[in-house]
């Protein structure tokens, strides 16, 4: 299926892949792709940093569930549906996030650019460090792009998601060890 070129829609869709993952993790503190973080630290992240971005960009404070230490899963389904009720509501589309770094951008767009992108990303590490099903958008993949890490070189003739995860600083052939 492809993802939806609308903000709201395409942070429902990748929303809901990351929330499968979530929901199918069974070891929270096994390694993930990301050097020195361990599944939970990837909901960790997901669940912490868009929260100070629109706070401080747009004045708007997201509701917060239990920590990620103490319920993961409750966690990032409270802070999902938070942010996907803010790309819901109509009057999100008359609001602008401004920010020394990015300038100021349709809070929508600000979502779908930083937050939702990083989510697409972060599920495949997710993925990846529980043993589930890391296949990714190829679409998506295509057309994203990041500032994660220094890039992986993988081979020529390798597919959108491959070829994205060595851009974004992932080993696409990384896997856990026992």
């Amino acid at each position: 299926m492809a993802l939806s070129d609308r903000p709201s829609e395409r942070h429902r869709q990748v929303g809901q892949l990351f929330t499968d993952r979530v929901r199918g993790t069974r070891r929270w503190n096994a390694p993930s792709p990301v050097a020195g973080w361990v599944a939970r630290d990837i909901v960790r992240h997901l669940t912490r940093w868009l929260p100070g971005f629109l706070s401080a960009g747009a004045a708007i404070e997201l509701p917060s569930g239990p920590s990620v230490d103490d319920d993961p899963v409750a966690a990032w389904q409270i802070h999902y549906a938070a942010v996907q009720a803010l790309l819901d509501d109509p009057a999100t589309a008359d609001r602008v996030l401004a920010n020394p770094h990015t300038g100021a951008l349709a809070l929508d767009r600000a979502i779908d650019q930083f937050y939702t992108a990083d989510v697409f990303m972060h599920t495949w590490d997710l993925a990846r460090a529980t043993g589930q099903d890391d296949r990714l958008d190829p679409g998506f993949c295509a057309q994203s792009s990041g500032q994660y890490g220094a890039r992986v070189e993988v081979p020529d003739d390798a597919d959108p998601q491959t070829r994205l995860l060595g851009f974004i600083g992932r080993d696409p052939f990384w896997t856990p060890r026992a």
